[in-house]
């Protein structure tokens, strides 16, 4: 049913919606309360070790459950709940557009939790177009937590899912990510449009000149995908 079709698998914050605007202050502030009322450290310690864990592993939870036996699904529920999110939300009207009329079969894989992904795709009216949402939750190898970058975890995603590696085009914000896709034979689209430069820029962001050898192709728009070239041989194969 599904032979010759691309396999998309979109990241969320800052590849869909411009998370730097309302939600990443926002929830890097609810981390930090979380970690200094559970782990009962001054507030400075607090806000260093979510920075640390996100660095090291790709996602704080993480470490916060490696490192200091804190349940993952106490932390996700304390820490997204974020009331009227929906309403500063933003995302070009031309990319949803585009998104919603981009052929194949189109994942969310992101290291948010469900109910956040749920979320936001239903304020952005764009939950009819995923077949799945592979949220951290879903991101346990041999009951370890492994959220993206781990090699691990993608193997058993893509696994679980049936979705062949050749076939599958991760669009991301986040280099790492790519490069971890790009070793398993994934096609890799970065995603630069909500990229921040300068003293506000989010800590992570990356720089936006260059292209790494894991990228395939940068984008500032989701409407270029349609038009990129790996992708219609994708559907010859």
């Amino acid at each position: 049913m599904h032979a010759g079709r691309a396999i998309w698998l979109f990241d969320l914050d800052n590849t869909l919606h411009d998370a730097g605007h309302a939600v990443f202050g926002r929830l890097n502030g609810a981390m930090t309360d979380y970690i200094e009322t559970h782990l009962g450290v001054p507030r400075a310690q607090a806000d260093g070790l979510r920075v640390h864990y996100w660095r090291r592993y790709g996602a704080t939870l993480m470490g916060l459950e490696r490192h200091h036996g804190i349940r993952a699904a106490h932390f996700l529920a304390q820490t997204h709940t974020l009331p009227g999110l929906e309403a500063d939300l933003r995302m070009p009207p031309a990319d949803r557009a585009a998104l919603r009329r981009l052929p194949g079969r189109k994942f969310l894989l992101t290291n948010a939790p469900a109910d956040y992904a749920k979320r936001v795709l239903t304020a952005l009216d764009l939950a009819s177009c995923f077949e799945g949402i592979i949220a951290i939750e879903g991101m346990r190898v041999f009951g370890e937590l492994r959220p993206k970058p781990d090699l691990r975890m993608l193997r058993v995603v893509l696994s679980r899912h049936r979705l062949p590696a050749h076939r599958c085009v991760l669009v991301e914000d986040t280099v790492a990510n790519l490069k971890s896709a790009h070793q398993l034979g994934l096609h890799t689209v970065w995603m630069q449009h909500y990229l921040r430069q300068g003293p506000c820029a989010h800590p992570f962001a990356q720089r936006l000149h260059g292209r790494p050898a894991a990228v395939d192709v940068r984008v500032n728009t989701l409407r270029r995908l349609k038009a990129w070239r790996p992708v219609q041989a994708i559907t010859r194969i």
